[in-house]
């Protein structure tokens, strides 16, 4: 699949760098540009048309937010994720309106950062692959950005939306050879069972894939990777 372009518009030189780096980090996706005011922004976002755009709010000369709604007017297909130091409930509220995809209070942290754009990743593959959806692939599509914004997935019985998060910490860093249940409940403090009931429900919501593994000796181990 082709890479993801991504076009960051921030108004700090140095924070944008470090998104820049954030991005670069994540395989899938590719900075195409970056914007450090509102006017550059308009004009590299009608020029690259971004797949992606890494919106702040607050500019010398005006609003992201509103720059959020030009673009949508204009650039139905260009999605938006929002890294603002806005804590205000109306930023957030008219983020949502503006459908953008996720919404990231600065500092950003690697690891939620990177959990953003693999969520809005695999949303789009998903998306790009469907022919026709099931109410069950709309529920998971959506829940995708649900996870990282206001709205929060409704939790299938069985499912602790703290232990989930817990489970999910374990796969914040790269881990090529896989986690099993076992190793997984160590580091949670959960039980090997508990543990694989959530990473299975992470694997049936495309969140986490699977394998078997097979060692030197022994049966094979079911092993789980970040999606």
């Amino acid at each position: 699949m082709e890479p993801v372009n991504v076009l960051i518009v921030e108004d700090d030189p140095r924070i944008s760098e470090i998104h820049r780096r954030f991005t670069e980090k994540v395989e899938g996706f590719r900075v195409v540009g970056v914007a450090n005011t509102l006017p550059e922004a308009v004009e590299q976002i009608a020029v690259l048309q971004p797949d992606l755009v890494l919106l702040d709010i607050y500019f010398p000369s005006g609003s992201g937010i509103d720059l959020l709604w030009d673009t949508r007017s204009r650039f139905r297909q260009i999605d938006f994720v929002l890294i603002t130091a806005a804590k205000e409930v109306h930023s957030l509220q008219e983020a949502i309106r503006g459908g953008a995809f996720d919404y990231i209070i600065k500092p950003a942290v690697f690891g939620r950062f990177q959990d953003a754009l693999k969520r809005y990743q695999h949303a789009r593959s998903k998306l790009a692959a469907a022919a026709d959806l099931e109410q069950r692939d709309v529920d998971q599509l959506l829940s995708l950005a649900r996870e990282g914004g206001a709205e929060r997935e409704v939790m299938p019985k069985g499912i602790d939306a703290i232990t989930l998060a817990k489970i999910r910490n374990a796969f914040a860093a790269p881990h090529p050879e896989g986690r099993s249940a076992e190793e997984v409940g160590h580091m949670v403090g959960t039980s090997r069972s508990t543990s694989r009931r959530y990473l299975e429900y992470l694997v049936e919501m495309g969140w986490l894939s699977a394998d078997l593994v097979y060692g030197t000796v022994g049966r094979p181990e079911r092993k789980y990777f970040r999606s």
